[in-house]
């Protein structure tokens, strides 16, 4: 009785211990786990062998009722009325010059001064002066409107160097006639970052002075609308 119902009986030979009967147990267990785990891998791998081979029986697809869904899709309207189509195209127009909000949310998109002093040209569509000219000391420090890329940084012979800088919001800022540049295409720059200094080059110029022009989605922008030059 001693050696049958107390832990003596696992130091005799021919009897198991508690430990390993419990081990036994588990062991059983995740065997079972494991054989349904690789049955469910093997059904997996079987339906994406037939898929990919095309052998699928239809008897297997669940059936819809496809053609009661289409009847349902043409019997909608979606012809639209004077009153949208006016609508459409005042929010068109609103959001063309948006750069600071869009729909239910809020941006912190603000344009820093490239620089400060005189327009002597102010923004004139008429005559297709689509910038302002501000009038300044020769070298004087260009700086970014905002943070972009540089998308073109080189020398033209009507308008000298010109730095042309992407930002967001689609937004995309010119200046012409630098006397020189202090960035590359492809460069990052940040807002207030100087990109060049003032000049007089290009043949189209007639004194040292900033020539910038702001594009919002291919639509020019009254720089002064934005920034305070003076």
């Amino acid at each position: 009785m001693i050696i049958a119902l107390t832990p003596l009986k696992e130091y005799i030979p021919g009897y198991d211990s508690t430990a390993m009967r419990r081990q036994a147990i588990n062991n059983t267990y995740l065997m079972d786990s494991l054989q349904q785990q690789l049955f469910l891998n093997q059904r997996y791998i079987s339906s994406i062998t037939n898929a990919l081979t095309g052998n699928v029986d239809l008897e297997d697809i669940p059936s819809r009722n496809v053609r009661s869904e289409i009847d349902l899709i043409e019997e909608l309207d979606f012809s639209t009325n004077q009153q949208d189509s006016v609508l459409r195209a005042e929010v068109a127009q609103e959001d063309r010059f948006n750069l600071f909000e869009t729909a239910g949310t809020e941006s912190n998109f603000t344009l820093f001064p490239p620089l400060t002093g005189v327009i002597t040209q102010g923004y004139d569509p008429s005559v297709n002066h689509f910038a302002v000219d501000i009038g300044v000391p020769e070298k004087t420090p260009v700086k970014a409107v905002s943070d972009g890329t540089v998308i073109l940084a080189e020398w033209t012979t009507e308008t000298g160097y010109v730095v042309i800088i992407k930002h967001e919001q689609n937004l995309i800022s010119v200046y012409k006639h630098n006397e020189s540049l202090a960035v590359n295409q492809g460069d990052l720059v940040f807002s207030g970052e100087v990109i060049g200094f003032a000049g007089s080059t290009g043949i189209l110029s007639t004194g040292p002075h900033l020539h910038l022009e702001l594009w919002s989605d291919g639509y020019p922008i009254n720089p002064t609308e934005l920034i305070e030059f003076e």
